[in-house]
């Protein structure tokens, strides 16, 4: 069956809707409806649709509410409801931005992305969420001062309308061999741009997977520059797969380490599942990141 790639997800903030044609069974949609032993409460867990984008998101809404996973993410406005009526929530959401390529970094597109975000911003306040995604788009050619003064100049005009309805743009890190040529591809860059914008709602997703690829050092860069992180997300590597021991990095000591620091949003998983059971896969990892109080 084919697998709903990311970027196909973040072109269309419902792409995952269509999924619900490419047909699943009921027993592989129900196969979860056994009662889960609860999480432990102390992390906030969610899963990006894309990953799971065969499954009809409101059979994907039923199992993570039966799981203790509380939000599905990278949804666009049509698909909100449908996860809240499940009592869960989109703890980032999208469907203003213009692809992962062409973002803030390109002052031709900031009248295009500042009428974008000035109609998403209100939207995405009115359902009760907070964090929606931007991207700083690919380099071009532009040296980090360009890049830096071409996203700030963009972002600025529409942080008065962040603030005002207490919703905050979260841009991501991302690797720059996978999303070539990509601007925001450090965590110096993107912290440097933080304060550049100058603005407690404008912040960074901090992707784990991206960032182990481009810079390792994950607790570290992590925990010191949490001040500017809004959102995590975490994948295996190699290979963007599960976060267990088929891979390098030992999430339990990241996620110690995140929650130490009284981080209080959510641990999105964003790997794309190998295993022959997609759902137990998914609870397996959310349960390596479930850590408890120390």
């Amino acid at each position: 069956m084919k697998k709903l790639s990311r970027r196909a997800a973040i072109k269309t903030a419902s792409a995952g809707v269509a999924a619900a044609a490419m047909g699943i069974s009921a027993q592989g949609i129900f196969a979860c409806q056994e009662q889960d032993a609860p999480l432990k409460g102390y992390v906030k867990h969610s899963v990006s649709y894309w990953c799971y984008g065969k499954y009809p998101l409101e059979e994907l809404a039923r199992i993570c509410k039966q799981a203790g996973i509380a939000s599905i993410e990278l949804l666009g406005p049509k698909d909100w409801p449908v996860v809240q009526q499940h009592g869960l929530t989109c703890a980032c959401a999208n469907g203003a931005e213009l692809g992962i390529d062409n973002g803030w970094n390109n002052p031709e597109l900031h009248d295009k992305l500042t009428a974008s975000y000035e109609a998403a911003i209100p939207a995405v306040a009115k359902a009760g969420l907070t964090n929606l995604i931007c991207f700083s788009g690919k380099r071009n050619g532009l040296t980090d001062e360009q890049g830096w003064e071409n996203c700030a100049k963009g972002l600025k005009r529409i942080m008065k309308t962040a603030e005002k309805h207490k919703v905050t743009l979260v841009m991501e890190l991302l690797n720059s061999y996978g999303h070539k040529d990509y601007q925001c591809d450090h965590t110096a860059w993107g912290v440097e741009l933080c304060k550049r914008v100058g603005s407690e709602n404008f912040k960074l997703l901090y992707d784990i997977y991206h960032m182990q690829i481009m810079e390792g050092n994950i607790i570290d860069t992590l925990t010191k520059n949490i001040a500017c992180i809004a959102h995590v997300h975490t994948g295996g590597n190699p290979g963007r797969n599960e976060i267990d021991e088929t891979q390098e990095l030992y999430y339990p000591a990241i996620i110690k380490a995140l929650m130490a620091t009284g981080y209080k949003g959510f641990v999105g998983q964003e790997f794309v599942p190998k295993a022959a059971d997609p759902i137990a896969s998914l609870k397996k990892c959310v349960g390596i990141c479930d850590v408890g109080r120390e």
